[in-house]
């Protein structure tokens, strides 16, 4: 497991420290993503569901704010078409991290646990609990792009990989868009409220499956 959590970790710095450098420059903050959505939804519903789209892609390679994206995709777009445009962008840029580690992700990963056996023990922890931690996922920011490179380069069969990744994703998108969809600037509590219910549920999730791993371990 030990090999696992670190390449996990190091994956992760490597995705928050584009998030800090992207705070620091003033790019891809909430208020920005705000403004460049209402700007697109004054020009054409096309364009806004593309801009969410590209906005959702780019989160593979510099965190962006994934729930306030789908929030204002329900919001501008309605539902269900921001829930199908946000549920797209997060889809590529699920299945654009797990092809890339895939294909190119092997060397980084000798690099990094240059021991053949930690790296077996590694891939042998993520198919055991790599399919709870992609479900798990979305608790977080970072996360679903840690777990789908992980899923990539420890090889977990793709049609595996895409029925977790929907199952995941999907309901939290609709959720999330739906209640986007039923805000308004007078009212925003369904907003609040889904993203409350749904932080709260992941990281419920979350909880038990670290108490089941710690008593397994022990055990």
């Amino acid at each position: 497991m030990k090999p696992l959590v670190k390449v996990m970790l190091i994956l992760g710095s490597l995705f928050l420290l584009t998030f800090v450098i992207g705070r620091l420059l003033g790019i891809l903050t909430v208020e920005n993503v705000k403004h460049w959505l209402w700007l697109a939804a004054q020009i054409d519903p096309l364009w806004l569901a593309a801009m969410v789209i590209i906005l959702l892609c780019v989160d593979l390679f510099v965190a962006v704010p994934t729930l306030t994206i789908t929030l204002l995709s329900g919001f501008f777009l309605g539902f269900p078409i921001g829930a199908m445009a946000a549920f797209t962008g997060m889809t590529l840029a699920a299945f654009g991290g797990y092809v890339i580690c895939r294909l190119w992700g092997e060397g980084p990963v000798a690099f990094l646990v240059r021991d053949e056996a930690e790296r077996l023990e590694m891939k042998e922890a993520f198919q055991r609990n790599g399919p709870v931690m992609i479900l798990l996922s979305r608790a977080a920011p970072i996360v679903p792009e840690v777990t789908a490179c992980m899923a990539g380069v420890t090889h977990m069969p793709l049609g595996r990989y895409a029925i977790l990744h929907c199952l995941s994703t999907l309901p939290y998108v609709l959720i999330a868009s739906y209640a986007g969809s039923i805000s308004s600037l007078e009212n925003p509590k369904p907003a609040i409220y889904a993203a409350l219910m749904l932080y709260a549920l992941l990281w419920s999730g979350w909880y038990v499956f670290r108490r089941k791993t710690r008593l397994r371990a022990e055990g």
